[in-house]
């Protein structure tokens, strides 16, 4: 992918955070790089509703998608690697977006440790871990890409 100047072409990123019981998203942009956890989609065995990715495609309008990619912490694959990446593979073919892979190895460690921290602020919900998760992948695309 070509680097480009974020200041002057502005970029929308959704972000997810695949599982197989529930999906996060999150919203980011290129400007600050920053992002912010959105929401948490049931799926039945990885697979999503898909009118409600549209749905928020719709809404948002990205320019770019972000899956984060389950790995073992010695990088090798697992069971659910192949999953995420057919997730991603639909997603660019349903929605002919460019859809980039994040290695999502600690963000689930992170988004818990986020959300406890949060969690002294506000009551979170349970769920809300997997769109934190979906935060962290954003903007840790972003930082390494853009």
């Amino acid at each position: 992918m070509p680097n480009f100047n974020a200041a002057i072409f502005p970029r929308t990123v959704l972000g997810f955070d695949f599982g197989m019981k529930y999906i996060g998203v999150a919203i980011g942009q290129s400007v600050t790089k920053t992002a912010s956890p959105m929401t948490t989609l049931m799926a039945r065995n990885g697979v999503p509703v898909w009118a409600d990715i549209q749905s928020l495609i719709e809404q948002w309008h990205p320019q770019d998608i972000v899956v984060g990619i389950p790995l073992n912490m010695d990088g090798t694959e697992q069971p659910i690697t192949f999953s995420a990446r057919r997730f991603g593979n639909q997603l660019l073919d349903k929605f002919k977006l460019p859809v980039h892979f994040v290695d999502e190895r600690l963000t689930s460690w992170e988004a818990k440790n986020r959300a406890y921290s949060e969690s002294k602020q506000r009551r979170l919900k349970d769920n809300h871990i997997h769109a934190l998760a979906a935060m962290i992948l954003i903007e840790q695309w972003m930082n390494e890409s853009l």
